[in-house]
């Protein structure tokens, strides 16, 4: 489990708040025993107090690595046993191997594994989602760190987002040194994990069970020259908030949800492209009406043309 149920999260910054909670009101969400966030106030049984949510983060790691250092352990004595056959196949030179689907997590994470054992230089990547399941920080964390120990370069593209997401923000955090670095952009439209300038891999299904592994030169340069284009255009996680108010009061996040909206784009399209929840989106838009003066969607739409806030340069 990695999310608190909507009781525990209210009840746990009530807690961090004023410093302790009645140990009975917490009885009405066991899902802060889960996460083992409150602890008996020595001074008073009927009260609990918050353990440091640091402190609660750093516990919910400890097994991940553990698993992650087995998982790497595996992967090397894979890499023994195989690597003396690894020259020995035919060269795929005909354009049919330059394409590959692969169908299934298994089959794409095999596919992933080989080429980052076998990635000497650098790999981009782009990840258009906001919050990850915990199994799949457990993989990026096996294929990652291996690759950082041998001195390969990884550049990450997330969406802005990804800035107010704690979990993300801790994992990034592990390795904030010159050979990784993380930015982040308003807009991404779909994954894409390239290694080198020999492969690069591309979702079909928005279920993550088909992917496509391009192993054609043309194609791969391609792909990587889009990167770089998205990674000129995005800010480093280190810096300060992209979400800061423009002259003409809107903020960036703003005049990216003016653009979409028209170009006919619907609310649940809008969050989609730029990593929001709905909510979140349409307050922005509340905002935007507001600060134009718009009295209907229809109006705010001609509002935003007419203001001429696309054309200015963000």
């Amino acid at each position: 489990m990695t999310e608190l149920c909507a009781e525990g999260s209210r009840l746990y910054a009530n807690a961090l708040r004023t410093g302790r909670i009645p140990r009975a009101e917490a009885e009405a969400a066991p899902c802060l025993v889960d996460f083992s966030l409150l602890h008996p106030d020595p001074d008073d049984p009927d009260w609990l107090r918050p353990v440091p949510p640091s402190v609660v983060l750093a516990q919910r790691l400890d097994p991940i690595e553990r698993e992650i250092t087995e998982r790497r352990r595996l992967t090397m004595e894979l890499a023994e046993t195989f690597e003396p056959f690894i020259g020995l196949g035919a060269p795929l030179t005909e354009p049919a191997h330059s394409i590959t689907v692969l169908e299934g997590l298994d089959r794409i994470n095999e596919a992933l594994d080989l080429a980052t054992s076998q990635c000497r230089h650098e790999v981009l990547t782009v990840q258009p989602k906001n919050r990850h399941p915990e199994q799949r920080l457990i993989e990026a964390l096996e294929r990652d760190r291996p690759l950082i120990e041998r001195g390969v370069r990884i550049r990450t593209l997330y969406q802005h987002t990804a800035r107010y997401n704690p979990e993300r923000i801790a994992w990034t955090e592990q390795f904030a040194d010159g050979k990784v670095e993380y930015r982040t952009i308003d807009e991404l439209v779909e994954r894409l994990i390239i290694c080198d300038d020999t492969v690069a891999f591309i979702p079909v299904r928005d279920d993550r069970q088909v992917a496509l592994e391009l192993r054609h030169p043309g194609l791969v340069r391609y792909l990587i020259k889009v990167f770089e284009f998205m990674w000129g255009r995005a800010v480093p996680l280190t810096a300060g908030t992209p979400y800061e108010t423009a002259a003409d009061g809107l903020t960036d996040i703003q005049h990216s949800i003016a653009k979409l909206l028209v170009e006919g784009h619907v609310d649940e399209a809008i969050a989609r492209r730029l990593g929001m929840n709905v909510r979140t989106c349409r307050a922005h838009i509340a905002k935007l009406a507001t600060a134009l003066g718009s009295g209907s969607r229809a109006q705010l739409g001609y509002l935003i043309a007419q203001s001429g806030i696309l054309e200015q340069d963000h």
